[in-house]
């Protein structure tokens, strides 16, 4: 296996890059771009560990290995798309295909391990991937109609042979007979998003092995099997290709060994059938268990811009406020419990509600720090930042209520004021 060098995707729309950059750069970063993604990029050098930036920790990139980026990209959601991810934590596709849909598009992620689930979570509000929804479930049992979704996500859990480089012990956990249960559960998930797609729906099936029987022979029994047939992939630019170990795979990818990234293996499926605008039956309705928000009404509320979030309502469940996406409320079915994305916490009732932002929901800031009714600090060098991260406040002046925090005109997120001093409280 070829050593290669790590890889991280912006997360920032195009005008934003320059700054996001400029910001890693202060920290003593470089890096190069990546031709088979224009967000994507491949470290040069790295004076401390990556995760540690103040990039990383403010979600405004996120470290993936490139073979890791190319699931989303092959499954390709055009802006404004549904897309359900049923293997989701840790996050790094599901958080890619938030990117790829935009706010009015929606992606809904399962994962059945707490844990797990918590981390998936974690990556999305850090990355500001306010068009997510997430549940604990395990996929095969999501209740979602057959023919409810256009377009889903498969990663099963898988033998992970492809990560030979980072985990040299894999080959030997999951050697011989030990597999037999992966390809079990992978046939069962197959089957399961297969009855969920609606007709000439995509699913883009993916692992990180190279072990056949978890790739081109999951192919061919899908073909055989279910009512679906393979679309060919092109090759994206910059990685090195194996052929199909089976025959009649053409248009499956299979990254080589010597290409730079993890082994992985890609497979995409059309479901057979006519042409369908919706399917299934819908959505069963139900009373959502917290209570309906108007956060412009709310005493704090007047302060963040309400106007970038996509259409949706707010929710407060037991102090918290979420944001509920409007394509969440119509395609969930009521028997499942999910959760929006987190705005920040709620305090008292009536008049007297309280609405505090929470710390990583940038959404709320308006791009243009001279256009916020709150007050604001535009940092313009990486010094402050630093200081917050480490737990120290910086002197602000008098005044109440959470404060807007930005470099270099680029929103970050929101600070608490206590006294004439603001702190950075996320975890």
């Amino acid at each position: 296996m070829t050593q290669f060098g790590r890889t991280f995707r912006l997360v920032c729309d195009e005008p934003a890059v320059p700054v996001v950059e400029g910001l890693l750069r202060a920290q003593g970063f470089d890096f190069g771009p990546e031709p088979f993604y224009a967000f994507a990029r491949r470290l040069i050098h790295e004076p401390f560990p990556l995760g540690e930036s103040l990039a990383a920790r403010f979600g405004l990139i996120y470290i993936q290995d490139r073979s890791s980026m190319l699931p989303p990209l092959a499954l390709d959601p055009p802006a404004g798309a549904d897309v359900l991810d049923m293997c989701s934590a840790p996050g790094s596709k599901t958080s890619l295909l938030s990117r790829l849909v935009g706010p009015r598009g929606f992606v809904f992620g399962s994962e059945p391990s707490a844990d797990r689930l918590g981390t998936l979570r974690a990556n999305l509000r850090r990355t500001g991937s306010v068009n997510t929804a997430t549940a604990k479930a395990m996929a095969q049992d999501l209740p979602f109609a057959d023919g409810a979704w256009g377009r889903i996500q498969l990663d099963p859990p898988c033998s992970g042979w492809g990560t030979v480089d980072k985990n040299p012990k894999v080959m030997e956990v999951w050697s011989g007979s030990k597999t037999a249960p992966l390809v079990s559960l992978q046939k069962t998930l197959l089957e399961r998003a297969a009855a969920m797609l609606r007709p000439r729906g995509t699913v883009l099936y993916s692992t990180c092995t190279t072990n056949i029987e978890e790739n081109e022979a999951q192919v061919a029994w899908a073909l055989e099997t279910l009512d679906l047939e393979l679309t060919p992939l092109a090759e994206p630019e910059g990685f090195v290709f194996e052929p199909p170990h089976m025959p009649g795979m053409d248009g499956v990818l299979r990254v080589a060994e010597d290409s730079d990234g993890q082994g992985f293996f890609l497979a995409k499926f059309v479901k057979r059938g006519g042409e369908s605008a919706t399917g299934g039956e819908g959505a069963q309705k139900r009373d959502l268990p917290g209570n309906r928000l108007n956060l412009a009404r709310m005493v704090g509320g007047d302060l963040p811009d309400l106007t970038r979030l996509p259409p949706g309502e707010v929710y407060d469940f037991g102090g918290k406020a979420f944001f509920l996406h409007q394509k969440a409320l119509d395609l969930v079915p009521g028997g499942l419990r999910w959760q929006g994305f987190p705005l920040g916490k709620v305090a008292g009732k009536g008049d007297r509600a309280k609405f505090t932002p929470a710390p990583l929901a940038r959404i709320l800031l308006p791009e243009d720090p001279s256009r916020a009714v709150c007050d604001v600090l535009d940092a313009d060098d990486t010094d402050i930042l630093e200081r917050l991260f480490t737990g120290q406040s910086v002197p602000f002046g008098q005044g109440r209520g959470s404060v807007g925090l930005y470099y270099r005109g680029l929103p970050l997120g929101w600070l608490a004021r206590k006294g004439g001093r603001l702190l950075w409280s996320a975890k």
